[in-house]
């Protein structure tokens, strides 16, 4: 499926409103001047609003999809599509605003 590159200026949250940043943006390939993110790139969420003890707040999140056919270095790069899985409550990140730029499969 065909969707939007994402870059470091992408808007990312997790599902209680917490945003998220790749940890290592990846500058071989960049959109608009700015490094897109890899698949393999582990994302850091801060500000989750999930609180209480049996449900500590979402922080990190890791990818498990991404491009089918662009790569960068042999690695698929993320997608607006791409689906996440959130580290401890394993609820997904969502994709706000991604740059309109570049289409990948």
């Amino acid at each position: 499926m065909m969707g939007y590159l994402l870059d470091v200026t992408s808007t990312v949250i997790c599902a209680h409103a917490g945003k998220s940043q790749p940890t290592a943006p990846n500058p071989r390939v960049t959109v608009g001047g700015n490094p897109t993110v890899l698949q393999t790139t582990m994302y850091a969420v801060a500000g989750c609003a999930l609180t209480g003890t049996p449900n500590p707040p979402c922080a990190t999140a890791q990818w498990m999809t991404g491009s089918m056919r662009v790569k960068s270095g042999g690695q698929p790069l993320l997608m607006q599509d791409s689906q996440s899985t959130c580290t401890p409550t394993g609820t997904p990140l969502t994709v706000v605003v991604a740059q309109p730029r570049v289409k990948a499969q």
